[in-house]
Order: C-alpha cells, then sequence, then structure tokens
C-alpha cells in the first residue's frame, strides 16, 4: 500500500534523534535573483553525507527476522543502509554497478558493509540484490520503490513546512522518486495547494521517460555528473512510480552543462559542497525553466562525491563523461 501521511509521522519517530532536524538556510544569491525568498534544505549535513538515511533508518528498524540487509544503490541509499544495519549489529550487502564513483564505494566500505560491483548498469547490480534476498535469506531494501523508504524520505516535506509554511514549491532532485514521492505525499497531505516539481538529468531520465510512457521503461545508463540521479526505477516498480506520476506537477530536465554551472553557483555564492544531483533545482532556475511564484526551496540531498571532479568543476575545467567532454567554464567568466 503507498505510505500516507500518518506514516510519515511514525517515520519521523524512528529517525528522530538520528537524522532530523537538517537546516533550512536562505541563499541570498538564489533568493536575489529569483526576486523571492529562495532556501535550500542541508540534507548533505547528515551524519551520512545524504538524505537517505531518513529512508534507510526508517526500513531497517521495521526488519524482522533476516540474517541481514541487501540493495542495489548508485551510492548514498547503499551508505544509509550500511549505517542503519551496522546500528543494529545486522549484515549489509550492498549492491552497485561500476559506474557508481570510487568515493561512494569507499564510502560504504567504511561502514563494514560489504559491496559487490556487479556490471554496467544498475539492473545488474539489482539482480546480484535479488540473487542474495533468495539464495543468503537478506532483506532487500529498495532505494526507492518501499514505502517505509518513501515515508522516511517524506519527513523532509514536514521539517521544510513546519520551518517555512509559507513555501509556495518545492523543487526535488527526481531519480527513482523515493525522495520526490515521499516529500510531495507530505507536503501536498499538509498544505494542498503546494506545487511540487521534480527536477532530474537529461541523460537516461528514467522516472521522465517512464511517466511520459505511462508505465515503468528502461532507459540506457550513462555518467553524469549528478550520478546520484541514475538508474532504472524497476520495470515492477509498485508505488514510486505512480506516486510522481500523481502528485508532481511537473518534471524538468536539465543539461549536464548547466548542472556544471549550478554546482559552481552553490560553491562560490553559498560555500556549499555538494553533489551534482544537488544543484539540479538550482539549475532549473538558473536557466528559466521554471517560473517561481513565492517562496521556494530546493534539497541539497548529499556531498558524497569524487573531489577531483568537483574540484575541476569548480575550477573550471574540462570534465569528462564517458564519451561527453564539458568544455570548462571559470565561474564569473
Amino acid at each position: 500500500m503507498q505510505p500516507v501521511l500518518a506514516d510519515v509521522y511514525a517515520a519521523a519517530h524512528v529517525i528522530r534523534g538520528l537524522a532530523d532536524g537538517t537546516p533550512l538556510v536562505p541563499s541570498p544569491f538564489m533568493s536575489a535573483l529569483a526576486g523571492m525568498d529562495f532556501l535550500l534544505k542541508l540534507e548533505n549535513m547528515q551524519p551520512i553525507g545524504a538524505f537517505k538515511l531518513r529512508g534507510a533508518l526508517n526500513a531497517v528498524a521495521g526488519v524482522k527476522g533476516a540474517t541481514g540487509v541487501t540493495c542495489c544503490s548508485t551510492g548514498n541509499h547503499g551508505r544509509g543502509v550500511a549505517y542503519a544495519a551496522r546500528a543494529r549489529g545486522m549484515r549489509a550487502v550492498i549492491c552497485m554497478s561500476e559506474l557508481v564513483p570510487q568515493a561512494k564505494v569507499d564510502g560504504i566500505r567504511a561502514l563494514g558493509a560489504e559491496v559487490r560491483i556487479v556490471g554496467q548498469s544498475q539492473d545488474h547490480a539489482q539482480a546480484e540484490a535479488e540473487r542474495l534476498v533468495c539464495d543468503e535469506g537478506l532483506t532487500e531494501i529498495s532505494p526507492f520503490d518501499d514505502p517505509l523508504v518513501i515515508a522516511g524520505q517524506g519527513t523532509i516535506g514536514l521539517e521544510m513546512l513546519a520551518a517555512r509554511p509559507d513555501l509556495d514549491t518545492l523543487l526535488v532532485p527526481l531519480s527513482g522518486g523515493g525522495l520526490a514521492a515521499g516529500v510531495a505525499m507530505a507536503a501536498k497531505a499538509i498544505k494542498p495547494g503546494i506545487r511540487v516539481i521534480g527536477i532530474t538529468m537529461d541523460r537516461g531520465a528514467a522516472m521522465h521517460e517512464s511517466i511520459r510512457a505511462g508505465k515503468p521503461v528502461e532507459v540506457e545508463e550513462r555518467p553524469s555528473l549528478a550520478d546520484s540521479l541514475g538508474g532504472g526505477i524497476g520495470m515492477q516498480n509498485r508505488l514510486s512510480f505512480p506516486m510522481c506520476r500523481d502528485l508532481l506537477d511537473d518534471i524538468l530536465l536539465v543539461s549536464e552543462e548547466e548542472i556544471y554551472h549550478a554546482m559552481q553557483v552553490l560553491y562560490y555564492e553559498d560555500r556549499i559542497v555538494a553533489e551534482g544531483a544537488c544543484v539540479v533545482g538550482l539549475a532549473a532556475v538558473l536557466t528559466g525553466k521554471v517560473r517561481l511564484s513565492g517562496p521556494t526551496a530546493t534539497i541539497v540531498t548529499g556531498r558524497n562525491l569524487d573531489m577531483d571532479m568537483f574540484t575541476r568543476v569548480i575550477t573550471g575545467q574540462d570534465v569528462r563523461l564517458g564519451d561527453k567532454v564539458i568544455a570548462g567554464v571559470k565561474y564569473g567568466a
């Protein structure tokens, strides 16, 4: 069953003191540009450096009688599951594709989890997670298609509206849809008129393509500065697909060049180190792809990035993403 607002309040109780209370702060630069308050929800300040801890803590707390947990992850969900499992003395096996940056792999191993690197796509990693469920009795924690995960991510919506009940628009990074579904469900239950827009990269945007097709579809995974937004939504998606389809007011795509520039803006104007996935909301505003009509907030989802790549971006150097090269541009030039 799809989670409801009561499930989000229950999740808030489960994670209280562990993964809640991140700041919601104004961005003076973006506020001046937008002509209205523009706020940043700093989920990069979580203990694991990403919002995924919320859903992982809530879901792992619900596991009963299993020898351990497993998941397929592009990085941050795996880190969250590893953290939550270690806190409960459980085995965790995180399955990832070869596209996941090494920094994220190392971060998960540092939390005591086993890491399985399988294939060139999240579909291959997902197959390994499913094998572990069948062969070794582990419980799978989906990064997005799990009611407890969605409810956990929805606690972000609770906090944002508690801090700023006047928010008019939420710009939410969109991947498998766990974050967007949870935040949209919670926010619209509290304030039905609020606008929630999902934003993702234009290379391998699985949820966008699925909603356009009217059903879950496979997409080609391609290297991206917003690597956390990569991967499919699962061909048997039961929850996050219909929730995003029904609850999001719009979905917008931004290019790698636009993400590159927005990473520079967040760093130089707000002094925040963050993943490319965090800045898609800023990119949409900077490029005029979204019209704002009142106080707006976006979610800075995580800080677990490849620092060599980040350094290249903020110093205006060329960046290679597979067969694509983003020409370097110094900020302010």
